[in-house]
């Protein structure tokens, strides 16, 4: 073989192989494309904001956190109207203006020379990235079949984690330059990836919907009569009645307390509380991305059925209060050891997250029938939003307030909010009248 041919074969391989990993659904791989490039642009601007904050826009650490906060209750309140309006709009229409209004507030920032000005845009622009968050799981159920909504979920969610990795190595250049120009340049970049992610949410064809009265199209899917959405408006919105799924939606949001453990619960504890090396606060990181990105995808498998997803969300409570036992143990012992025992409970929470997060997916759209997804994804994403909140105070203080004792009511929180998904969607099922229960 001569050496052409040889390189030929050789780059063959790598496409090759490069085909292989890509999702076998067009669909899903358009949407894999959009996600990465809104998770470069949002990588990228996490690892600069806080130093763009305090020293390029001249915010204390005070006024810094009294900001995020009031932002963080508008991204909770946005997210019930944003679902409504893709149910009466269209998901693709509303989600294509939120994304938009989201470049917009993003180059905003570099503008704003006071305080009240910087609140402001906070709000707003926490605001639409919450909603168009609903938004966008709504069009996930209006184009993806109910069988593989799921699966394309998990899919996208590698995806995003590798795309918020890519976004960080970038901000990582930002932070060594460490010049008011790159800073800016950050996050004038993240702007433009909103432009582009709103681009091609436009160009995304528009998706099927189930409606009464509508026409079956290819496959069997039935699309509206008139319009994106036509006769969604004029009703209230059916999730805030639905007692069973609130209670889902409670419950899967003390889930996600999982997050603030990671992000400002270990973190804190590692400092603060343990020997293990500062370092390992960059690790617990590494291994929890790694894991997400290999595992995300097989924790899916048996949560089409609404007995899986049950069984999921139980079992990730277990794992994650397992998780939070483990953690609390490396306090008081040696530095490379107190560091392992960190780290193996870090992986312990990966897995729970990965099982979690999938077994709450698959009920959010269950309970939720074919209809108003929008409305249900509004008040299941405002759930979450409100664990991301509330979160990191709640678990500083009990990590960090009551040590040990403070980690098993936590995982005992979590453990509880797993195992109490069975009888609230065996709620959802006697309530249908159908004689659903969470065994079908």
């Amino acid at each position: 073989m001569t050496a052409t041919a040889a390189a030929q074969a050789g780059g063959g391989g790598v496409l090759g192989a490069l085909r292989r990993r890509l999702h076998p659904d067009p669909t899903v791989r358009r949407l894999a494309g959009i996600t990465l490039v809104n998770t470069v642009g949002n990588g990228l601007s996490l690892a600069v904001a806080v130093l763009f904050f305090t020293r390029v826009l001249g915010l204390s650490a005070a006024q810094l956190g009294l900001g995020m906060t009031a932002a963080g209750l508008c991204g909770v309140i946005a997210s019930v109207p944003a679902g409504r309006a893709a149910d009466r709009w269209g998901a693709r229409r509303v989600l294509v203006a939120l994304v938009t209004a989201q470049a917009i507030g993003t180059a905003g920032y570099v503008l704003v020379h006071s305080y009240p000005a910087f609140v402001a845009l906070a709000c707003l622009v926490s605001a639409v990235d919450r909603g168009s968050a609903a938004v966008r799981n709504a069009l996930y159920a209006e184009v993806l079949p109910a069988d593989r909504r799921v699966a394309g979920r998990a899919y996208l969610r590698v995806v995003t984690n590798m795309g918020l990795c890519g976004g960080t190595a970038l901000g990582a250049i930002a932070l060594q330059l460490d010049t008011r120009p790159v800073y800016l340049t950050a996050i004038l970049a993240d702007a433009a990836s909103f432009v582009v992610v709103a681009v091609l949410f436009h160009r995304l064809a528009d998706p099927r919907r189930p409606a009464e009265g509508g026409v079956a199209a290819e496959g069997g899917v039935a699309t509206p009569p008139s319009g994106e959405g036509a006769g969604q408006g004029g009703r209230r919105n059916p999730a805030l009645r639905d007692g069973p799924f609130l209670a889902v939606t409670v419950l899967n949001a003390v889930l996600c307390l999982q997050f603030a453990v990671l992000e400002v619960g270990v973190p804190l504890w590692i400092v603060q509380e343990t020997e293990a090396p500062r370092v390992t606060v960059a690790g617990t990181l590494i291994v929890n991305t790694l894991l997400v990105i290999a595992l995300q995808m097989r924790a899916t498998r048996g949560t089409e059925e609404r007995a899986g997803a049950i069984r999921a969300c139980g079992r990730a409570g277990l794992v994650l209060a397992a998780s939070c036992l483990v953690i609390s143990l490396a306090h008081g012992l040696p530095a490379i050891l107190a560091a392992v025992v960190v780290l193996g409970g870090v992986a312990l929470q990966s897995l729970g997250e990965v099982v979690g997060q999938a077994g709450g997916w698959a009920l959010s759209y269950d309970l939720a029938g074919e209809r108003d997804h929008g409305a249900y994804q509004g008040v299941f994403n405002a759930g979450t939003a409100a664990a991301m909140m509330a979160g990191p105070a709640l678990v500083s203080t009990l990590v960090i307030g009551y040590g040990m004792t403070g980690w098993i009511v936590l995982g005992g929180l979590l453990a509880a909010a797993g195992l109490g998904m069975r009888p609230a969607v065996r709620w959802a099922g006697r309530r249908a009248g159908d004689g659903m229960t969470d065994d079908k």
